[in-house]
């Protein structure tokens, strides 16, 4: 008996066998032309292999189909799909007029899951247009309509649209649990493919910007582990690793966190670029600034702005970082001007506390610590909290409130420590260093110096290290020793048992760079081995026994 590719194309489907569902699908239609509810397996097979152009004439046709057979809800299921992914993937005009066309094909009066598939799309461009009220009213007719029919799809997308727009109104209290309700269908294996990838993406988008880090955290793994499992899955692998790099940059894993953000940009560069991709340029842009390396954050940071408006606070941040602080100050003034959305602001104020005072505006940075401290409150946010506590710190410390700076950066670093953030932590003891010094505890500053090198050593970030280099006591030790500022860093990286290999990975060099440093400090100090190094260290205050 000959294979039957459309009962095979059908079971490949339902095991997530993308590419192998969509061959035998496509064979079915050449022997026979498909009935539109198989059309529609094969369109989602399509999009979900990265074919965004025939998944829409898959689902046009199959729109076609429903109304020569006059199935009205069908047709309207059809052309309303085909709205929501024209309108996520930023497409409005097509997006409106296949809405327009679902509408028209739907009697008003009929009762049906449609009706509410419909609200969706509706829902987002309200909350586009930054209405969240009607955002929210959209999403939760829709959400009625989910529930009463029993449709998990239309609930979770429902759920999560009604949990943004709650999250734009400040209201985390009723949008999070929300969050968890999706959480628990899609993680029961509840909704379709296209709606849980879908989701996922949106829901740790919400998660961020209600500064829950615990919950996108969750979600995140959760969707490392989803993607994983579909390896012929294109359109949301890239979006995967997007987060997975903000979330590993946080843990202090920076080069996981670079071959994370690379791995999106590939993703969504292929086989069109995709909108996120700012995302994942701003992401490389961020972890070169961080690890010193200014031009590539510079030329990054240029190129994630053709696809994101403001590649902010980064930018301001890269232009301080460069002694161009007047530059730094209008940058981020303009951005803070320009930034209505409440979770937007919230993202730049800590920034702009740090810019406001390298430019010695205590009264900018005291309304920028202000607003987060109201934002943090609002949002019941430990990552707020512990990022207000920072900023208050570092704020008291330059009006030589050095007690209240004090008691503030301690608050902070117990705040990070929680949140197992390395290298907030790191920049918080430095504040306390500064604020111990201040009131005259020389030792308890040179530990809290110390610690704080030690952890920005270990990330990689060179320029943190060198400001805590010239804070510190050991500054002498460190002028009198004739390596570079990179063969330093590798003297330490080397004293600290680290191979070759990996003192490359953390670097971002090659091995055969790491060698040739490594020849030129046993040259230069007259050295013949590792342990030696390390003992040259140690004697020269270059790392504290403790």
């Amino acid at each position: 008996m000959a294979a039957d590719p459309l009962r095979l194309g059908r079971e490949a489907f339902r095991r997530q066998e993308w590419a192998n569902a969509h061959a035998l699908l496509m064979d079915a239609d050449r022997q026979s032309s498909l009935v539109p509810e198989d059309l529609e397996l094969v369109a989602d097979a399509a999009y979900l292999m990265g074919h965004d152009d025939e998944a829409a004439r898959v689902l046009a046709r199959g729109y076609r189909a429903h109304l020569e057979h006059s199935d009205s809800s069908g047709a309207a299921r059809s052309a309303a799909w085909l709205a929501l992914h024209f309108l996520l993937g930023g497409e409005e005009t097509l997006a409106n007029a296949w809405l327009q066309r679902a509408r028209r094909a739907l009697p008003a009066d009929l009762d049906c899951v449609e009706q509410g598939l419909l609200l969706v799309p509706a829902g987002l461009e309200s909350a586009a247009q930054g209405d969240a009220v009607g955002a929210t009213v959209s999403f939760g007719a829709a959400l009625e309509i989910g529930n009463r029919f029993g449709h998990q799809d239309l609930a979770a997308l429902a759920r999560t649209g009604l949990s943004e727009s709650l999250i734009a109104m400040g209201d985390t209290g009723q949008a999070m649990p929300l969050l968890d309700e999706v959480f628990v269908s899609v993680r029961a294996n509840e909704l379709s493919a296209v709606t849980a990838g879908i989701v996922y993406c949106a829901v740790i988008e919400a998660c961020m910007d209600a500064f829950d880090l615990s919950r996108a955290q969750q979600w995140t793994a959760a969707f490392t582990r989803w993607c994983g499992a579909q390896p012929d899955m294109v359109p949301y692998q890239g979006n995967c690793q997007i987060h997975r790099a903000r979330i590993l940059q946080f843990q202090g894993a920076w080069p996981d966190a670079f071959d994370a953000a690379q791995d999106a940009y590939r993703r969504l560069c292929e086989p069109t670029t995709q909108p996120g991709v700012g995302a994942a340029l701003y992401q490389l842009a961020e972890l070169h600034r961080l690890r010193g390396q200014f031009t590539k954050a510079r030329d990054t940071y240029l190129e994630a702005s053709r696809w994101v408006r403001d590649p902010q606070p980064g930018l301001a941040l890269l232009l301080l970082m460069q002694g161009r602080t007047t530059a730094a100050v209008a940058a981020i003034r303009r951005s803070l001007a320009e930034t209505s959305s409440p979770s937007e602001r919230s993202r730049l104020l800590g920034g702009a506390v740090e810019i406001m005072l390298a430019s010695s505006d205590l009264s900018g940075a005291r309304a920028a610590a202000e607003e987060l401290r109201a934002r943090a409150g609002a949002l019941g946010s430990q990552w707020l909290e512990a990022e207000t506590a920072q900023s208050e710190g570092a704020l008291l410390l330059a009006e030589q409130e050095y007690a209240a700076a004090l008691a503030a950066a301690c608050r902070a670093w117990a705040a990070w420590q929680q949140l197992d953030a390395p290298y907030e932590s790191a920049r918080t003891r430095v504040l306390m260093g500064r604020a111990y010094r201040a009131l005259g505890d020389s030792h308890s500053a040179e530990l809290e110096f110390d610690a704080a090198r030690w952890a920005f050593l270990h990330l990689g970030a060179v320029p943190d290290a060198a400001i805590v280099e010239a804070l510190s006591n050991r500054q002498q030790a460190i002028r009198a020793n004739p390596l570079t500022a990179r063969e330093t860093q590798v003297l330490l990286l080397v004293a600290s048992g680290k191979s070759n290999r990996e003192i490359a990975a953390e670097l971002f060099l090659s091995e055969k760079t790491v060698a040739h440093h490594a020849s030129n400090i046993f040259t230069k100090l007259d050295l013949t081995s590792r342990a030696a190094a390390t003992a040259y260290a140690y004697k020269h205050g270059l790392i504290s026994r403790g």
